[in-house]
């Protein structure tokens, strides 16, 4: 089957103002001013959707979200549940990287391969890093270049923790260690190879990463920090780390992201290295000065979401410069040939966002319908 949007406003990210677009399973076709189907339709079925002039974009890409759920810090019953499919369409993330987080031994990296595939058997591209806050860092196969090398959905190590008394506090040589060793899997197996790294509240900021940069022979490219947007000073941090070529994130919220990124951007951040993530199903604890659990949340999928938005709204950045952060410096820091552009034989991964309210009215992944005039019209398979 075809489908063949009409009218849209496309934003590839790059405003290319009203379009047509044709794609069938899988891959984009065609895109131009006006698309004549006519001929297509005596042959094939070819479904029409009237975008009406409102916003198509590329899927989102979250490069850091836990697909198996996370947690644990307060406890067993404090496990954070895992990520269904209708919580990605509503989301509008097409495409995903799953990862663990502060428990290592009860959730495990075969485990998030697992889900991953399940996931992509219902229709969301999967990715996952091997490797957890620990070091030496739990694996499937051993280490993390033979994972890399060995395992298709494997493109690079994290979330490797830094600043936080929940790390396994390495030394600046054991991560240059797991750094070299996931940039060789990823030179050997045709992938990213990069280390994502959770960086916490404490004070040392990205000091190691710089000390990595300074002192051993690794391209900053293969260094990915999240969680910058704590404070100023991490951010100040981060910004001068995106200046040496390595890339940042910044974890989305409902009330707070919009305006790291407009502090990003007022203190010379270099945007072409800053992406954003949900931190999906993730634990959200907060600790006492002492280090005593006093709360924890579960992180929401829908945050990259409403940042886009914020951001828009309140002239921070133009949705073509916002929906670079979610698309393309995404698929450029990992390496994800076809994804995260609307353009010809990439994939057919498309939002259509409601112009008046930014809401997502159709979500496309793979040049499947999975919601429709805002309803979701795909389940997972135990949803």
């Amino acid at each position: 089957m075809f489908t063949l949007i009409k009218n849209a406003d496309l934003f590839t990210p790059k405003s290319l103002g009203k379009k047509d677009i044709l794609f069938t399973q899988h891959k984009i076709l065609k895109i131009d001013d006006h698309i004549d189907v006519t001929d297509l339709q005596k042959m094939f079925t070819v479904k029409v959707i009237e975008a009406n002039n409102n916003y198509v974009v590329p899927g989102f890409i979250d490069p850091h979200i836990h697909l198996l759920g996370g947690g644990g810090e307060g406890g067993f019953h404090k496990r954070t549940p895992e990520v269904q499919l209708s919580d990605l369409i509503k989301s509008g993330l097409t495409t995903v990287v799953g990862l663990l987080g502060t428990d290592g031994t009860t959730r495990h990296v075969s485990s998030l391969l697992a889900k991953a595939r399940g996931l992509e058997k219902e229709g969301v591209t999967t990715f996952i890093y091997t490797g957890n806050y620990d070091v030496p860092t739990p694996t499937i196969t051993g280490n993390v270049k033979d994972d890399i090398i060995l395992i298709d959905k494997i493109i690079g190590t994290a979330e490797i923790a830094i600043a936080d008394s929940r790390s396994g506090q390495p030394s600046t040589h054991e991560l240059a260690k797991i750094i070299g060793d996931s940039r060789v899997g990823g030179l050997i197996s045709g992938k990213v190879g990069v280390t994502h790294f959770h960086t916490g509240p404490g004070k040392a900021y990205l000091s190691q990463l710089h000390e990595v940069l300074d002192e051993y022979e690794l391209p900053a490219s293969k260094l990915y920090a999240t969680h910058i947007n704590r404070s100023k000073e991490l951010m100040n941090d981060a910004i001068t780390l995106g200046k040496k070529g390595a890339f940042v994130d910044i974890t989305c919220d409902y009330d707070e992201a919009f305006g790291w990124v407009k502090y990003y951007k007022e203190n010379n951040g270099d945007l072409s290295q800053l992406t954003l993530s949900t931190d999906g199903n993730g634990s959200l604890p907060k600790f006492d000065d002492d280090g005593n659990l006093l709360g924890l949340d579960v992180a929401p999928t829908d945050t990259i979401l409403e940042t886009v938005k914020r951001v828009v709204q309140h002239h921070i950045l133009s949705l073509e410069e916002v929906l670079c952060l979610v698309t393309t410096n995404t698929s450029r820091a990992l390496e994800l040939e076809h994804k995260g552009n609307i353009a010809k034989d990439y994939d057919a991964d498309i939002l259509i966002i409601d112009k008046d309210t930014f809401k997502l009215t159709e979500v496309f992944m793979r040049g499947r319908q999975m919601m429709s005039r805002g309803a979701v019209i795909v389940k997972g398979t135990f949803e």
